[in-house]
C-alpha cells in the first residue's frame, strides 16, 4: 500500500495582489479566460464587448464581477493561469492499438494532454473519491492551482473539486463534438477516519478485527482546520463538480442517482445510511449523441434495463449491483454501469476512454460492445490486471467470430 501523508483540511489564506499585474501584458482567448471565471463566454462578451483577445485589465475586471466563481483555480491565481505556457505539442493519432485497445502508464492529465484535439467520442471513469481510499502507486502531481498532491489526497475537498476540473477542462478539447463524458463520482463525510485500501478493510474494522490504534494506521483523514465545513458534515462534492463543469463550458445534461442493490453498513447513529453514488453526464453539445433504445435491448449484464428493479422508462436512477471488488482494485465499478453508459452514447467503432483505468471494467464493456477503447493508469499492478482481463476478452472475442 502506498505511503500518503495524513489529510488535515486546512484551508489556505490567499487574495488576489493586483498590483503584481501592473504593467504585465497578456492575450487571452475568450475561451480560456471564460473558463478560468467560471462565466460564458456569451456573458464575458457582453460584459467587456466581443474582441479577438482579452487583456490582464479585462481579466481583472471579470474577477470583480458578481459572476465569478472559482473553477479549475483559485481567484488569487486566475491570471497566473492565464499568464503561464499551455498548450504545447499534440499527438496527432491516438496510441497504437492491439486488438482494439490500447493501455498506456501515464498520470491522468498528462495522457489526456497528449491526445488529439476531437479524438474521444466517449469518457467512462470512476476517478478516485476524495479522501477514502488509498490506491497502489499513487504519484503526486503539480496542478494548476499550484498545488502539489496526488489526486484524491488534496488537503481540502476545494482542492479535489479543482482537480477534477482541471481534467474535465482538458477533457473538453478531446471529446468529438457530440461526445459524452459520463463521470462517476461519490461524496465524502467531514470526518477523522483512517483511510484504507478497499472496502473490505472496512468492513473487518466495522466487525472488530482491526485492531490496530489510530496512530498505527499508514493514512489518516482528520476534520478540523476548514473554513467552514464542521466535522461530521458532507462535502457536497458532486454537486460541486457538476457546477463547476458548467462554468468550464460543458453541459451538464444529468445527475444520475446511481442506487446500488447492497453497500456496506455504516456505523453511525446521527444520519441516513448511503446507498448511493452519482455520474455526472456531461457533453459540448445541448444535443449529444443518444440512443435510448439500448437501454431497452441490451442485456442487463451490459447496462441494460434491471427487469426486477428498473421501469421501462430511462430514467436518471440507475439500479446496478456493485463489484466484487476484485482483480486487486479497491474501488471498481461493474459491468453494467460502463455498458450501459457507452451503449447510450456510442455506436460501433466509436473510441472510449477511461484515464483512470484501474482494472480495466471501462475497457471489458467497450470492446464486448465493438468499440475501440484507450485507457491510462499510474499504477503498473492495476495496468497489469487491465492488460490481463482486456487480453482475455479480445481472445475470445475473435474466437467467437
Amino acid at each position: 500500500m502506498t505511503n500518503l501523508p495524513d489529510i488535515k483540511p486546512q484551508t489556505q489564506h490567499a487574495r488576489l495582489s493586483r498590483e503584481k499585474y501592473i504593467g504585465v501584458e497578456g492575450q487571452f482567448r475568450l475561451s480560456d479566460i471564460a473558463a478560468a471565471c467560471g462565466m460564458s463566454p456569451v456573458y464575458v462578451a457582453r460584459v467587456l464587448g466581443r474582441k479577438a483577445f482579452y487583456s490582464v485589465d479585462d481579466a481583472l475586471l471579470l474577477l470583480d464581477d458578481d459572476a465569478f466563481s472559482e473553477t479549475l483555480v483559485p481567484r488569487s491565481k486566475v491570471l497566473d493561469w492565464l499568464l503561464s505556457a499551455k498548450g504545447g505539442t499534440r499527438s496527432v493519432s491516438l496510441p497504437e492499438l492491439r486488438d482494439g485497445y490500447a493501455l498506456v502508464l501515464q498520470d491522468a492529465l498528462d495522457f489526456i494532454r497528449s491526445l488529439p484535439s476531437e479524438s474521444v467520442n466517449c469518457v467512462v471513469t470512476s476517478t478516485p473519491y476524495w479522501g477514502l481510499r488509498v490506491y497502489k502507486d499513487s504519484k503526486e502531481r503539480v496542478w494548476a492551482d499550484g498545488d502539489s498532491a496526488v489526486f484524491g489526497h488534496e488537503q481540502t475537498p476545494e482542492a479535489f473539486v479543482r482537480h477534477t476540473t482541471e481534467v474535465l477542462h482538458e477533457l473538453l478539447r478531446v471529446l468529438t463534438p457530440t461526445g459524452s463524458i459520463w463521470w462517476n463520482v461519490m461524496d465524502t463525510f467531514n470526518t477523522r477516519t483512517q483511510i484504507r485500501g478497499n472496502a473490505v478493510e472496512a468492513l473487518r474494522a466495522m466487525q472488530g478485527q482491526d485492531k490496530r490504534t489510530w496512530a498505527e494506521h499508514g493514512c489518516r483523514r482528520y476534520s478540523a482546520g476548514h473554513s467552514y465545513l464542521k466535522d461530521g458534515e458532507q462535502c457536497l462534492i458532486p454537486s460541486r463538480i457538476a457546477e463547476r463543469a458548467g462554468r468550464i463550458g460543458l453541459y451538464v445534461k444529468s445527475v444520475i442517482t446511481w442506487d446500488k442493490t447492497s453497500t456496506l453498513p455504516e456505523p453511525q447513529d446521527s444520519r441516513v445510511s448511503r446507498n448511493l453514488e452519482y455520474v455526472l453526464h456531461l457533453t459540448k453539445v445541448r444535443a449529444p449523441q443518444f440512443d435510448k433504445s439500448a437501454y431497452r435491448e441490451l442485456s442487463p449484464a451490459l447496462g441494460g434495463r434491471n427487469s426486477e428493479w428498473e421501469t421501462d422508462k430511462l430514467s436518471d436512477v440507475w439500479t446496478l449491483p456493485t463489484s466484487s471488488g476484485g482483480e486487486g482494485h479497491g474501488a471498481q465499478f461493474p459491468l453494467s454501469l460502463p455498458g450501459r453508459c457507452i451503449a447510450l452514447s456510442t455506436g460501433p467503432g466509436d473510441v472510449i476512454l477511461d484515464p483512470f483505468v484501474g482494472s480495466g471494467t471501462t475497457g471489458l464493456a467497450a470492446l464486448a460492445l465493438g468499440r475501440t477503447f484507450i485507457g491510462s493508469d499510474v499504477s503498473s499492478e492495476y495496468l497489469a490486471t487491465a492488460e490481463r482481463r482486456l487480453s482475455v476478452a479480445a481472445s475470445s472475442k475473435v474466437a467467437a467470430e
